[in-house]
């Protein structure tokens, strides 16, 4: 079998077994066993289980950002661009829900390095997010409407909001991609669109 082929088993197993039973409690005895291998070839080809865990953050966090990015056709209006990133965004993280669990709950809980790792995710769809953002406002106003500051500031909460919302509709039943997505565009679009038009919350 090819290095590669037997490596993506190795991998998917190991993403499995992180997924179900945390950082912590995964051993590569079971990762072995579940990819078919023995252990000596696991530690062969993924040296410890701290690079093993590295390399599925890696692989996760990569194959997340392009399925986002993807589904996001230029050109659209920036609602349309917006709602196809977050169908996109909810249908990858429900379609796997063992590579969410290893990037949203135990890459986030086990410290350094991983917490750096998932970090660069994070800012990845986040600078994604902050360019939909500053689109819409130049779509909205020939020059942009919004402080670079305040349009940063969006992001990091539109952002924080898909994470927490995925989390919920992995672990509720019945909630579809398209629901978490719809959810969350009509929290968030009916402010964008307000602020892009000058209607932004006043204090009294």
């Amino acid at each position: 079998m090819p290095r590669a082929v037997r490596e993506k088993q190795m991998m998917d197993a190991a993403v499995q077994t992180f997924g179900q039973r945390g950082y912590r409690a995964a051993s590569m005895d079971e990762i072995a066993e579940l990819a078919g291998v023995s252990k000596p070839l696991v530690y062969l080809y993924l040296n410890s289980k701290e690079e093993l865990f590295t390399a599925c953050i890696r692989r996760e966090s990569k194959a997340l950002v392009e399925a986002v990015q993807a589904a996001v056709e230029p050109g659209l209006p920036a609602d349309r661009q917006l709602w196809a990133g977050l169908r996109a965004f909810f249908t990858h993280t429900a379609d796997n829900p063992d590579g969410w669990a290893v990037l949203h709950q135990q890459a986030r809980s086990q410290g350094e390095p991983f917490v750096s790792e998932v970090g660069v995710l994070r800012e990845e769809i986040v600078a994604f997010v902050t360019g939909l953002i500053g689109a819409a406002a130049r779509e909205a106003h020939h020059d942009p409407a919004l402080p670079d500051r305040d349009v940063a500031g969006l992001a990091q909460a539109l952002v924080g909001a898909a994470e927490a919302l995925a989390g919920w509709a992995n672990e509720t039943p019945g909630v579809s991609a398209k629901e978490a997505a719809g959810t969350l565009m009509n929290f968030s679009w009916a402010g964008l669109e307000n602020l892009m038009h000058g209607r932004g919350w006043q204090s009294r």
